[in-house]
C-alpha cells in the first residue's frame, strides 16, 4: 500500500460521505486516489471486485492512461481522499521512488486476482 504518511496530512483531502461515488464506469479519468480515512468498493455494476481501505490506491490506471474510467469507486464509509493527479504522481514517483513500486504492486496484485477469477470460471465452464 502506498505510504499513507505522504498524505495524511494533506490540506486539501476531499471528504466523501458513505454512499457517494468518487467516479463511475466511463467517467473521464485524470487522477488517483489514495485513502486517508474511511473505505471504498470498486464496483462493476452489482459486483463487488474489491474493498480498498485506509492507505489503499483507486483509480490508479488514470495516471498511466488517460482512458475512461474502467469501474466505479463508491465510498462505503465516511472517507477522506487525497487526490493525485499526473502532475504529483511524476513528483511523487521522482522524490520518493518507493511510492511508484507501491503503486505498481497494486496493479499487479489486482491483475493477478482478475486473471485467477478468470483461470476459475474457465475451469468451472470448461
Amino acid at each position: 500500500m502506498p505510504s499513507l504518511s505522504l498524505f495524511r496530512h494533506d490540506d486539501d483531502l476531499l471528504s466523501v460521505p458513505s454512499g457517494e461515488a468518487i467516479f463511475e464506469i466511463d467517467d473521464p479519468a485524470d487522477c488517483m486516489y489514495v485513502v486517508a480515512e474511511g473505505a471504498l468498493e470498486i464496483r462493476i455494476g452489482d459486483t463487488m471486485l474489491e474493498r480498498v481501505e485506509t492507505g489503499g490506491i483507486v483509480g490508479e490506471m488514470a495516471v498511466v492512461e488517460r482512458l475512461p474510467r474502467s469501474a466505479t469507486a463508491i465510498a462505503v464509509e465516511d472517507s477522506k481522499l487525497a487526490k493525485i493527479d499526473q502532475k504529483r504522481f511524476l513528483y511523487l514517483v521522482q522524490n520518493h521512488p518507493f511510492f511508484a513500486v507501491e503503486v505498481m504492486q497494486v496493479l499487479a496484485n489486482r491483475l493477478r486476482k482478475m486473471d485467477a477469477e478468470l483461470k476459475n470460471g474457465v475451469q468451472r465452464t470448461g
